[in-house]
């Protein structure tokens, strides 16, 4: 069965060298139930607002078992909310989530997957590790951003439960690698009528755009760690 195993938020905001000079990376676990609202968890903060946080990006879910990899590629813990999530879960395959899938999480609260999570340059400096951002990238376990579709309390030991998956299959961990054309499009003639999460419209067309001017696929992860720079604070 797949389980909330901890609901973070923020701690404290902590002093940082990025453009902001404040950020709400320090999320620690909480006890009992937290509500959860279209902008995210009941109390949680992001301090850059223009690269974190908004709808499309409202609770940032982490797996345990991608959690656990990294404690041993660097033999340290990786407490929950060391990465910045709010949710961290077992027996759920984060990064082979599909966008636009739908999870409901306890009785009432309904999540819908939308874009991966780029690393970023407070993220490196929370870390404290050289070249964070590119081995963070490298190993494709970049954990998921969920939008709300229906407000609810979550808590640890929440059952998260797939009430929908597109059939386009276009998962969190291709968004990350980057798009071709082809799975991009997928994406849209799948949508249909329904809309799509503004950040998932954006990523595809990006990938459409890129093909049309003959520049080729990059990916979400090029365009979160190369063009588009690191965004500097959460």
């Amino acid at each position: 069965m797949s389980l909330v195993t901890a609901v973070c938020r923020v701690d404290r905001l902590l002093p940082d060298r990025g453009t902001i000079g404040i950020t709400a990376i320090d999320k620690r676990p909480v006890d009992g139930p937290v509500r959860v609202r279209p902008l995210g968890l009941y109390a949680d903060v992001q301090a850059d607002r223009k690269h974190h946080g908004g709808e499309d990006q409202a609770v940032y879910a982490y797996a345990d078992e991608d959690a656990a990899f990294f404690e041993e590629q660097l033999d340290r813990p990786i407490a929950p909310g060391l990465f910045g999530e709010n949710l961290r879960t077992s027996a759920l395959d984060v990064t082979g989530a599909v966008t636009g899938e739908r999870w409901r999480i306890g009785e009432t609260l309904l999540l819908e997957v939308t874009i991966p999570r780029i690393p970023c340059g407070t993220f490196a400096r929370r870390m404290g590790i050289d070249q964070w951002v590119k081995r963070f990238a490298a190993e494709g376990r970049p954990g998921a951003y969920l939008r709300v579709l229906k407000s609810g309390p979550v808590a640890a030991g929440d059952p998260v439960v797939v009430v929908e998956r597109p059939a386009h299959g276009v998962t969190i961990g291709e968004l990350f690698a980057g798009l071709s054309p082809e799975r991009a499009q997928a994406v849209l003639d799948e949508a249909g009528g329904r809309a799509l999460a503004p950040k998932v419209l954006r990523e595809v067309t990006k990938a459409l755009a890129r093909n049309t001017a003959g520049v080729g696929s990059a990916g979400v992860r090029s365009a979160g760690v190369g063009s588009a720079g690191v965004s500097p604070a959460r």
